[in-house]
């Protein structure tokens, strides 16, 4: 028998090429003039970037030199020795990433050239606090329990009354005060209602047609709050169905598209709606050995100013609000509707561009698709 012909690597890659190629975390090689000579597919991913399109730049074409990143490479070609960073932000009109860890290390391989790892720490911190916003939830749910049955019951009494006495009263004072009770009363009736929201319930979930579901937020969207805006579709055809409620995925992304709507300009703003299958991240389930993988992803992009800093790390907490007469639950609902699906929601924005990306589970093996429904007419 012949002796095996190895496949001959291609010029320029090190030896280990096919191994760093297999690896679920994102690395690029950098050489001596910081070009990049190697991406994995996951870094491919995570830099938004195709591995050919990398092999036309370098480290400087993607981030400024004086960013932290072109630092570290040059800090482990200075000294030959593994180095690493953490939280680092890596921002250009390409890239926008936070929360970032990097670990740079010598290829030996090719004399000048670094090996870089890159790790999305801020997902871990995301993940963190929706989990932490579920407890809160959970919290809430409670007190709206409580208010549901000590507050609602005794004040269909008391408005009753003021209905009695609005009757029988002579004067047109007393009549404008029974009013005003039974207004009041009914303030707070809806007060308590929009906190009943929060309340558990079973979800019933079952296979959905995303794109359905868009092109009916779309619709809403485009013949009420959104009728002066330029809404955009940029739709993966091949998506399969989400694992979700379709009621609420539709409150969900409602929600989103209405908030996009009153960020932007009347005059020039714009909304993209898009999907796409991303490898996506596996969520471990507290006190199972289950990881839920969330390769689905929506997102609902906008050209407005963007969220200041200091409030995005509270942006998904209840009554946090940005505009004016605001009550915060919006994204609060989101939030816990998310949650109540497995999945995951993130926010990355600067000023000309805002994103919520929703990464969602495909159905279990097996599930039927639902039969598409007759559609509503709504109106915002």
């Amino acid at each position: 028998m012949p002796p095996r012909r190895e496949t001959p690597e291609k010029p320029g890659l090190p030896a280990s090429a096919q191994l760093l190629s297999a690896l679920p975390v994102p690395v690029v090689v950098v050489d001596r003039e910081e070009r990049f000579r190697f991406a994995n597919p996951a870094a491919e991913l995570f830099l938004g970037l195709s591995a050919s399109s990398l092999a036309q730049m370098q480290l400087t074409d993607l981030l400024p030199a004086d960013s932290r990143l072109p630092a570290l490479v040059r800090q482990v070609r200075a000294a030959e020795a593994p180095i690493s960073d953490h939280d680092l932000t890596l921002l250009s009109p390409r890239i926008h990433r936070e929360g970032v860890a990097a670990h740079g290390a010598p290829l030996h391989e090719m004399p000048g050239a670094v090996v870089l790892t890159l790790q999305d720490g801020s997902t871990a911190q995301k993940l963190d606090r929706q989990l932490n916003f579920r407890g809160a939830a959970r919290g809430a749910s409670a007190m709206a329990a409580m208010l549901a049955h000590e507050v609602k019951n005794p004040l269909s009494g008391i408005r009753g009354a003021a209905q009695l006495l609005e009757q029988s009263s002579a004067s047109e004072g007393d009549r404008e005060l029974c009013i005003l009770i039974q207004d009041e009363a009914d303030r707070i009736r809806d007060l308590v209602e929009r906190m009943d929201m929060f309340s558990e319930r079973p979800l019933e979930r079952e296979p959905v047609n995303i794109h359905e579901v868009l092109d009916h937020v779309r619709r809403i969207a485009a013949t009420g709050f959104a009728a002066h805006l330029r809404i955009v579709e940029e739709y993966d055809p091949s998506l399969p169905p989400v694992w979700g409620n379709r009621d609420q995925l539709v409150q969900i992304l409602l929600n989103l598209v209405k908030n996009a709507a009153e960020a932007v300009d009347p005059r020039n703003g714009e909304i993209v709606l898009s999907t796409a299958y991303r490898h996506g991240v596996r969520l471990a389930i507290p006190g199972s050995r289950e990881r839920v993988h969330l390769p689905l992803e929506v997102s609902v992009r906008d050209n407005g100013p963007g969220i200041a800093e200091e409030v995005r790390a509270s942006l998904f907490d209840p009554f946090i609000s940005t505009k004016p007469g605001g009550q915060g639950l919006g994204l609060a609902m989101v939030a816990k509707l998310v949650a109540d699906h497995g999945a995951l929601i993130e926010c990355d924005s600067r000023p000309g561009r805002t994103v919520f990306r929703l990464s969602l589970a495909k159905p279990p093996s097996g599930a039927a698709l639902a039969q598409p429904r007759a559609r509503i007419r709504q109106t915002a």
